[in-house]
């Protein structure tokens, strides 16, 4: 059964980093385009300063999720970090003392976020929201898992960006950008946008380290 340690896995959350980073411009002009424009900039910022604090040091992956979450609670702007610091919190508590990740432990970790993100809004599939990335990736991941831990993530990842997509033809109803209605179909969501990167990523990084 393919697993991956747990432990010395701080690298992975800097490899998100370093992919969040690198896209910080185009984050944010989609998000320029039909909301404040930042997107790019705080999700940078965060993740960034995040990848510095665990630089070199031997920390469990769910212990270098709570650094993450931390700097994203408290230390950036906007309404996304919150909510993406409440999500790898929960995905972190998911994970907390297991030794191993398997399928079944990497399903409960998207689970928690999931559950975590849902928790603190109102958004539903087709409101032009990280929702519609997160809800379909972690559906494919559970429909995927008995073919095994690799293609679950692959799944995870095509079905991912699939969502992500979706959010061009959409109406935004939640947040600053649903004011604008009609006038928000036509680009992507920037929630939808790094909620895909950051699945994706991770479900690279993960697949890299199957044993």
């Amino acid at each position: 059964m393919a697993y991956l340690a747990n432990s010395g896995q701080a690298q992975i959350i800097e490899e998100l980093a370093e992919v969040i980073v690198a896209n910080k411009a185009w984050l944010s002009e989609i998000d320029g385009k039909i909301g404040d424009g930042d997107h790019g900039i705080n999700m940078a910022k965060g993740f960034g300063r995040a990848a510095e604090r665990i630089h070199g040091k031997d920390m469990s992956l769910d212990a270098a999720m709570l650094v993450l979450s931390d700097v994203l609670m408290s230390e950036i702007g906007g309404s996304m970090g919150p909510l993406y610091g409440l999500m790898f919190e929960d995905m972190a508590a998911a994970l907390s003392g297991r030794s191993d990740i398997d399928a079944e432990a990497f399903s409960a970790m998207l689970r928690a976020g999931l559950a975590g993100v849902q928790g603190v809004g109102n958004a539903k599939v087709g409101d032009k929201t990280l929702i519609d990335t997160l809800v379909p990736a972690v559906a494919a991941f559970d429909a995927a898992k008995a073919q095994g831990f690799a293609a679950a993530l692959t799944a995870m990842a095509e079905a991912a960006e699939k969502g992500r997509d979706t959010t061009v033809d959409l109406v935004a109803r939640i947040g600053r950008s649903s004011r604008l209605g009609e006038r928000s179909r036509g680009v992507l969501d920037a929630g939808a946008t790094s909620c895909c990167m950051i699945l994706t990523t991770l479900g690279e990084s993960v697949r890299k380290r199957l044993i």
